[in-house]
């Protein structure tokens, strides 16, 4: 025990030193937790190997408080993993592994944190994994302010959480009372959490969050749990170890200036700098043959049968599945409409179901991800926009997550608009690296759904309930960054540039402008990030015209995404885009599309109104 306070006075004392040669950070929300971080990580409790961090056995500790930073960064360096040297370039533009906020660019990072209410999602993916993927005794621990508990995403967590009975999974509340602007919603009042947690089906222990005995029998009895997930509810101090500073309004987010450091460490007392803890060893594990993905099968559609792309999407979950056994599926309570069912029945055992929590949903992926996984994650695409913040912390994490928006644009029909996914493109296109693709028909989804499967990040798959005819072979490919240029001729005035839906649309006005004596050039623009830029340059140098149709809206659709390449490449042509800009509202899916103008009457219209234009 005397060790352990020793310990907790150096990595205090790193705490208020890196923040005050920073210049910045959290020291106060940093000092709260020590005590709590100290006794996990060198009591006993927490198993890992520092020479082997990918280690399947080793426990996982994730701070979903992620601006206690400096705290998690000096309890490696109390571990001898890292050197004053490094710990002392926090925040520093040169130092890419010492971030403000934990990222995994630092080595021991299990994930990118720092947006709140995310940590615990990430920790039941990883607690899932280990429970029922990997048969491993790892456990994941997750330390959570007083203030994310506030977060919806907390608590859809902790319904998971006891539903999949996660004894494996510890989360830490640090209750130090002071929030950025003043008190949290129950100040100190332990009980208010403990009796939530417990209401949620956790096992629930309250504690003085500063007395390492009280600290130890906490972490022994969370340990010994079978059935339930456990949260360890401690009250602390905020800014503990420094007068100036303790249970203080005023310093969040602040740190000690250089003048007032020296007085802060006086007031802290006597370091030993020399001190180091060391981790306890995880137990081996028997090695597991890895089986090898092997090139999944593919589904034989008939041309004349007219099929969803939702169920393409879930045939081909299941070839996939078969071919991968690290393939995984999550889904919202919707698999019977996105068709992620079939995969269910497949392989029960790596199908996980969500219910109406998309936030967690989406976080849950994440962990299952760092550690290896590769999830798919499905609903309707109007309700993935909830999970947006955790799609864009997945992808900072580097987390290797496809995601399926079923059920996508006014198509669906009779539902109406609060179940029409319109924005969705935009916002899978504005995270940092992702893949979008908008398959058309059948093939084409099962198809697209083998590549995003091999390639690593962030990618977004978009289909319809609508059925939509099938139009090319089993063994067509579709490269991510690719078209397909389905009508053209030399005599081309104009190039129509759909996807998903609207590409039937496209076809069947390019028959009818035949028929009458327009050629017109039609490109199926299955991706559209990355974007066939060289197809669309050709396009729009050979006919001079391009109008583009989507079952989106405007905002951030295909008819930006085809501007602005366009643009970037410094190419001008004739530009008109067909998308949604009404207020959808319920129908027949054809009512719709003629409602909202992006069936192929109005691209005849806009066609034909385009060619009098430019002859004018």
């Amino acid at each position: 025990m005397e060790k352990l306070k020793k310990l907790a006075q150096l990595i205090r004392y790193y705490s208020i030193r890196a923040t005050a040669e920073a210049g910045s950070g959290h020291a106060s929300s940093s000092l709260s937790a020590a005590d709590l971080m100290t006794t996990l990580m060198f009591g006993g409790f927490f198993r890992f190997d520092l020479k082997k961090p990918e280690y399947t056995g080793n426990d996982r500790l994730i701070f979903s408080k992620g601006h206690a930073s400096p705290l998690y960064y000096s309890l490696w360096l109390a571990a001898g993993a890292l050197s004053e040297k490094k710990l002392l370039s926090f925040r520093k533009f040169e130092s890419r592994d010492m971030q403000g906020h934990p990222t995994v660019e630092f080595k021991f990072a299990e994930a990118t944190t720092g947006s709140l209410g995310q940590g615990l999602s990430i920790g039941v993916g990883m607690a899932l994994n280990a429970k029922y993927l990997d048969k491993s005794d790892s456990r994941t621990f997750v330390l959570l302010g007083d203030s994310e508990m506030a977060e919806g995403s907390v608590w859809e967590a902790m319904s998971i959480a006891a539903f999949y009975k996660l004894y494996n999974l510890v989360a830490i509340v640090d209750v130090n009372r002071l929030g950025q602007r003043g008190e949290t919603m129950h100040g100190h009042d332990t009980g208010a959490y403990a009796k939530k947690a417990q209401a949620f089906g956790w096992d629930a222990i309250q504690i003085d969050g500063h007395d390492i005995g009280e600290i130890q029998k906490a972490f022994t009895k969370a340990l010994t749990s079978k059935n339930k997930p456990t949260m360890i509810v401690a009250k602390t101090l905020k800014g503990k170890g420094v007068p100036m500073m303790e249970d203080q309004h005023g310093w969040h987010g602040k740190p000690i200036s250089k003048d007032e450091m020296e007085q802060a460490l006086a007031q802290l007392g006597a370091v030993d700098k020399k001190i180091r803890g060391s981790l306890a060893r995880p137990r081996p594990m028997k090695k597991t043959s890895t089986a090898k993905a092997k090139t999944p099968e593919t589904t034989s559609y008939s041309n004349d049968k007219p099929i969803a792309t939702r169920r393409a999407y879930g045939n081909a979950l299941v070839h996939l599945g078969a071919a991968d056994p690290s393939i995984v599926v999550l889904d919202a309570e919707t698999s019977n409409s996105t068709y992620a069912e079939f995969f269910k029945k497949k392989f029960p055992e790596r199908f996980f179901e969500m219910f109406i929590a998309e936030q967690n949903m989406v976080g849950t992926a994440q962990g299952l991800s760092r550690r290896g996984k590769v999830p798919f994650v499905s609903t309707f695409a109007a309700f993935l926009t909830r999970a947006f913040d955790q799609i864009r912390m997945g992808a900072y994490s580097g987390s290797n997550v496809k995601f399926c928006g079923s059920h996508a644009g006014v198509s669906i029909g009779e539902d109406g608009v609060s179940q029409m996914g319109l924005e969705d493109i935009a916002m899978f296109r504005s995270i940092f690296g992702s893949v979008v693709v908008y398959p058309s028909d059948a093939p084409s989804t099962e198809a697209l759904m083998r590549e995003i499967a091999k390639h690593k990040g962030v990618c977004y798959i978009r289909t319809t309930r609508k059925e939509t005819p099938v139009m090319y072979s089993a063994s067509e490919k579709f490269p991510i960054g690719g078209s397909k240029t389905l009508r053209t001729s030399s005599r081309d005035v104009a190039t129509i540039v759909a996807a998903g839906v609207t590409v039937p649309e496209a076809l069947k006005a390019y028959e009818e402008l035949k028929a009458s004596g327009t050629n017109v050039r039609v490109i199926d623009l299955y991706s559209v990030k990355p974007v066939d830029l060289k197809t669309l340059v050709k396009a729009a140098k050979e006919t001079e015209r391009i109008i583009t149709v989507e079952d989106h809206y405007e905002q951030g659709g295909l008819g930006e995404t085809v501007a602005s390449a366009l643009s970037d490449a410094g190419v001008n042509c004739q530009l008109k885009r067909l998308a949604v800009r009404k207020m959808p509202r319920s129908g027949k899916p054809d009512e719709l599309l003629n409602y909202e103008e992006i069936n192929d009457t109005t691209i005849i219209k806009q066609v034909r109104a385009t060619l009098k234009n430019s002859s004018k």
